[in-house]
């Protein structure tokens, strides 16, 4: 991963972080569900960024390299895995 990818996902990844703590607190404190829920919606936005940052990221570099050196199938067999996960099929 390039270093301004990893800083921006680090960066993203430990906001959820926080937010998760945040949330675990909101449960121990009774708050809420509607607020918890919410507050869960934004975590997985924020993981869902950073997934989406690494994968634009894997595309630019292995996958690219990959195609420069003939070798792509592997790749692609990855990224497809990865689409059918993401979209639950």
């Amino acid at each position: 991963m390039h270093k301004e990818h990893l800083d921006k996902a680090i960066f993203i990844l430990k906001t959820a972080k926080g937010q998760i703590e945040s949330v675990i607190k909101m449960v121990d404190d009774d708050r809420y569900c509607i607020d918890i829920s919410n507050q869960i919606l934004a975590v997985q936005s924020l993981l869902k960024k950073a997934n989406l940052m690494v994968l634009e990221n894997h595309l630019n570099t292995c996958v690219k390299e990959a195609i420069e050196n003939d070798d792509a199938d592997n790749k692609t067999k990855e990224i497809m895995q990865i689409i059918s996960r993401m979209t639950g099929k």
